[in-house]
């Protein structure tokens, strides 16, 4: 079973990892003491008096008793030290109450908050956003930290592969540690091996919808890859080389080849193969080359040749194409 200290605080800039670790702790805390020991503060019932009144309220829940606090961002320092430092420093045994501030800008966590956090015996944590040129350096540690030697070519290799969001990275390197195990010395030929596919497999679903001229879809799946940090530079060759394999293979149908000499130009897996062809039979041919047009200007727009935002033109873009 895990240990649990008193107190936590988790801040930074970094909102998908302080999202993830406050769903991890509260999984955690649900499988220690079942859903009636978990406690939630959010939103405007969030304030240091409130957390303070419910750590000093008695509760008839067995075990141990777990307070998981959002917002601590918008806190003041004076309203910490009056109304919820002499609480945690009067904490229950069985209590554990965790605090996440995600900060941006000039919006932080109080000082005063990780002191009392500190003087209750537990850790503060800071998970910030790590700049572009700084990621290559970021991955070889955090292999380290998973038992892989990373060299720099293989950790901008695996950047260029899924994009920017470590949580993402992270997720990667987590597979290149069960396929090569502890120890294991990584390149570029591993990362590509391991993470190329699954890059390419992450826009799928994009793909998909507009091949299937569905806008609607279309833009679900694009604002969910940019949420989860995809760039548009690595985006737009994935979906152009997709559509225009589907394009190859329609023409090819219309032309009359058989599909079985199709399969064997296309190579690779035999269940890819009859994928591509079933999406070929349904596509429009000029529809999907009028798409590529569309990425086509989409790629110069985003290099300065439009004054939108580049996720403005790439959203008019995707409805484009999905409605060629």
């Amino acid at each position: 079973m895990p240990s649990f200290k008193p107190a936590y605080l988790i801040r930074g800039e970094d909102h998908g990892r302080i999202a993830e670790r406050r769903a991890r702790l509260r999984a955690l805390a649900e499988a220690e003491s079942g859903s009636g020991g978990v406690e939630v503060h959010e939103g405007d019932a969030a304030t240091p008096a409130a957390v303070a009144g419910a750590l000093c309220a008695m509760t008839f829940a067995l075990g141990r008793r777990f307070v998981i606090v959002d917002g601590v961002e918008r806190w003041k320092d004076a309203d910490v030290e009056r109304d919820l430092t002499p609480a945690l420093a009067t904490l229950p045994p069985d209590t554990t109450v965790a605090f996440f501030a995600r900060e941006e800008g000039r919006t932080r966590a109080p000082a005063k908050r990780a002191a009392a956090v500190t003087a209750a015996g537990g850790d503060v944590s800071v998970e910030e956003v790590v700049k572009s040129k700084e990621l290559p350096r970021w991955v070889v540690a955090h292999a380290q930290h998973l038992g892989l030697q990373l060299d720099g070519a293989a950790a901008q290799a695996l950047v260029a592969h899924v994009g920017e969001r470590q949580q993402r990275l992270q997720r990667e390197l987590e597979k290149l540690a069960l396929e090569y195990g502890d120890g294991a010395q990584i390149g570029v030929e591993e990362v590509d091996a391991v993470a190329a596919l699954s890059a390419e497999r992450s826009v799928w679903s994009l793909v998909d919808a507009l091949v299937a001229r569905d806008p609607q879809a279309s833009v679900r799946a694009f604002l969910e890859l940019r949420s989860q940090g995809e760039a548009l530079a690595r985006l737009i060759p994935l979906i152009a080389r997709r559509l225009r394999d589907v394009l190859l293979i329609a023409r090819a149908l219309e032309a009359g080849e058989p599909v079985a000499k199709i399969k064997e130009q296309l190579g690779g897996s035999s269940w890819m193969a009859e994928r591509r062809i079933k999406e070929a039979r349904g596509a429009d041919a000029e529809a999907l080359a009028r798409a590529l047009e569309a990425l086509a200007q989409l790629e110069l727009d985003t290099r300065g040749a439009s004054d939108l935002s580049e996720d403005t033109d790439a959203l008019l873009a995707i409805r484009r194409t999905a409605t060629a």
